[in-house]
């Protein structure tokens, strides 16, 4: 079976999207329309702008989305999936691109959940770390006995999860898991602490966005980064997109349960090829492509 699976923060850069606006008159209009929905040239900033500018959470985040979803639909009737992913707000590119959410409506979302996490980032100043060659239990174990806000955030392949919360529950942390034996505790360059409690203020005002906003059902099963598994079911999938920001990543559950499920080729589609190298982690003889350019 055909997946595909689609990237989240972090895969940017400068540059991005610019061969498919300038080959393909489609996209183009695509592009342009998010400029006006979003009410100023994101494309400027994709195309010409610094790290700087694409590193800001409210740029960032649209600008996957566009660049995956955009490159989705110049695919044409080549496009099939049988099933989706997405890591984190890839889940909103996985969804416009199965079809539960127009552009215009994903857009908005994304841009409103991207304003909410820099709002809910300036409340509490907080990052994030990657733990590397722990096992999840010992890490999960960790974080549970730090008195602070520290949790796990995303699990991205055996061996690799990214913690959590307030800076002095990062620090203390990742101290204690070098103790642990850690191969790697190390600080990331984000804003804040994503998929923590402390998005809870964004959390709440994301939940009322997706309320009323229509959502179809998907051509084919979304698998969705809270539980992990195959969701059609539109109240089903909004309830489980508005938890996604407080809840986990769960992305080495998402990719066992798609092997499991019958997938045999995976390809990622938007920048980047992080998704790929962590679902080889996850199963070697997966069989993984990328699209991040015009075909």
């Amino acid at each position: 079976m055909k997946a595909y699976v689609f990237p989240g923060q972090g895969a940017q850069y400068v540059g991005m999207g610019k061969d498919v606006y300038d080959n393909n008159p489609m996209a183009k209009e695509l592009f342009e329309k998010a400029n006006e929905i979003l009410g100023f040239r994101i494309t400027d900033l994709m195309f010409e702008g610094t790290d700087e500018d694409l590193k800001q959470t409210k740029v960032t985040q649209p600008a996957i989305f566009l660049h995956s979803v955009i490159l989705s639909k110049t695919l044409g009737n080549d496009f099939q999936p049988e099933m989706v992913a997405g890591h984190s707000l890839g889940e909103f590119s996985a969804l416009v691109a199965a079809g539960a959410l127009s552009f215009e409506d994903g857009l908005k979302l994304v841009y409103q959940r991207a304003m909410a996490m820099q709002k809910a980032c300036e409340i509490k100043p907080s990052t994030m770390a990657a733990i590397v060659g722990l096992e999840d239990s010992v890490v999960e174990e960790v974080c549970n006995a730090v008195d602070d806000v520290v949790v796990a955030a995303n699990y991205n392949c055996p061996g690799q999860l990214v913690i959590s919360g307030t800076f002095e529950g990062i620090d203390k942390a990742c101290e204690l898991l070098k103790e642990k034996g850690a191969k790697r505790a190390l600080k990331l360059p984000v804003g804040g602490a994503f998929h923590s409690p402390l998005m809870e203020p964004a959390r709440a005002e994301l939940a009322e966005a997706i309320e009323n906003t229509k959502f179809d059902i998907p051509v084919c099963p979304v698998y969705q980064n809270v539980d992990a598994k195959p969701q059609t079911d539109p109240a089903t999938i909004k309830a489980n997109l508005v938890s996604q920001l407080t809840a986990p990543v769960r992305w080495t559950q998402t990719v066992q349960n798609m092997l499991a499920d019958g997938a045999d080729h995976f390809t990622e589609i938007g920048p980047g090829k992080v998704l790929q190298g962590l679902i080889k982690k996850v199963d070697r003889s997966a069989q993984t492509d990328g699209i991040s350019q015009l075909q």
